[in-house]
Order: structure tokens, then C-alpha cells, then sequence
């Protein structure tokens, strides 16, 4: 018997489920020539997004077999020499379970393994755009910590910016907090979609309910890392 959409929500986690309220309520944008809302392809943007860490995520393989379908997942491990068989056997994973693969930063290496898409980290947003040219059927995501930065990610033809930090998080101490407020002050002038990144977990994603976020990125939110 197929499982109604009430039995699949009560079965994610608590951050899950609120990241998939926020991708249904979000005002879609049109950016960088891909049109999302209603009579887009919402499926384009996945509502959670694990963004993968050397250090405190060595092995997301364990993680990325737990995250409910349509969710997505970010290989960042820059140095680690396996990448290149960790990129393979998440594609494999994703593929399996209807999760988006995107590649941080090495658009080859995302071809080779047959990802869905890539990821640039803000100080990179100028390559997103002849990617964005060269494989138009690739979801292109960009890290911005500010408005500006959402301008750049938005002309370079990027279609999401993960924004951040939207708490305070360990991972990043000494940065400040864009707050609730600021947050959604960024979120609600920018000119493409934004994902909330930074300090999210259970307790707080509630504070970001109308804040017009298409979805949660993070690592310790989403799962145990200690």
C-alpha cells in the first residue's frame, strides 16, 4: 500500500518536516532564466540540504542514507584524497533513495560521477556562471553572507544562495549572527531563493517560519556529529 504523504511527514525529523513548510510556503522567484513556483519545477529545490564537512562529518554516507527523499546533500571535503570515490558513492546513494547530489566547486568531478548540479562558496561565485551556460540542466547553488553577495550569486546565473550565518554556530565563532529579523529582512529582498545556513536546529527553525527561506542547510542540525 503506498504511504500517504501524513505518514511519510510524521516519519522525518522535526527539522525536516519544518524545512518542508517553509520550501511549500516560500514566494518562488524566477532567476537566472529557470522559473520556480507553482507552474515550475519545485522539485529543483530540495527542502533540506547537507552540507558535508572533513572534520566533522568524515563519512557522510551513514548520514545521507537517513535524509527523507527530495532532500539534498552538498559534497563540500575539498582535501580529502577519497573524494573522488565519495562523490561516487553518493551519487550512487542519491540516486537510489531520489536525493540531489551537488558538488562543491569541481564541475568535472560532478560530470564524471553524474551529479545533479554544483555548489560555489562565495569568494567562487564569478565560475558559477559558464557552468550555468555549459550544463543548464545542473542546479547551481552559491554561499552569500550578505546582500551584495546575493546579487553576485544571482548574476552569475546561480538558481539558490545558502545565506548564513543565520544563529550563532560553533563551527564559525567569531562571526555575528544575522538574527531572525536579518535574516528575513535578506530573504525577503533577495533576487533568487535562500536557504537558512548557520546555527539551525529543532528548537529555533520555528523563529524562521515567515521568514520566505526555501529551505535549511546545515550539518549539526540535521544530524549528530559528536
Amino acid at each position: 500500500m503506498k504511504k500517504s504523504v501524513t505518514t511519510i511527514i510524521s516519519n522525518m525529523s522535526p527539522l525536516a518536516i519544518s524545512a518542508r513548510r517553509l520550501n511549500s510556503k516560500a514566494d518562488w522567484h524566477t532567476a537566472g532564466g529557470l522559473t520556480f513556483g507553482p507552474r515550475g519545477d519545485r522539485k529543483s529545490l530540495p527542502s533540506l540540504l547537507l552540507v558535508t564537512d572533513q572534520d566533522r562529518l568524515p563519512d557522510p554516507l551513514a548520514a545521507a542514507g537517513r535524509l527523507p527523499p527530495g532532500s539534498g546533500i552538498i559534497l563540500r571535503h575539498y582535501s580529502d584524497p577519497e573524494r573522488r570515490r565519495l562523490a561516487t558513492a553518493l551519487s550512487r546513494l542519491c540516486r537510489a533513495r531520489g536525493l540531489c547530489l551537488l558538488v562543491a566547486e569541481d564541475g568535472r568531478l560532478a560530470a564524471q560521477v553524474g551529479a545533479h548540479g554544483l555548489h560555489f562558496p562565495e569568494h567562487a561565485v564569478a565560475a558559477a556562471s559558464p557552468w550555468r551556460r555549459q550544463r543548464p540542466d545542473w542546479l547551481i547553488t552559491v554561499a552569500a553572507h550578505s546582500a551584495p553577495a546575493l546579487r553576485r550569486a544571482a548574476n552569475a546565473g546561480a538558481h539558490a544562495a545558502l545565506l548564513s550565518p543565520v544563529f550563532l554556530t560553533a563551527s564559525h565563532p567569531g562571526a555575528k549572527a544575522l538574527g531572525p529579523l536579518g535574516f528575513a529582512r535578506l530573504v525577503h529582498g533577495s533576487p533568487l531563493p535562500v536557504y537558512g545556513l548557520g546555527g539551525i536546529n529543532a528548537p529555533n527553525v520555528a523563529q524562521l517560519k515567515r521568514s520566505g527561506a526555501v529551505g535549511i542547510a546545515g550539518i549539526s542540525g540535521i544530524v549528530d556529529v559528536n
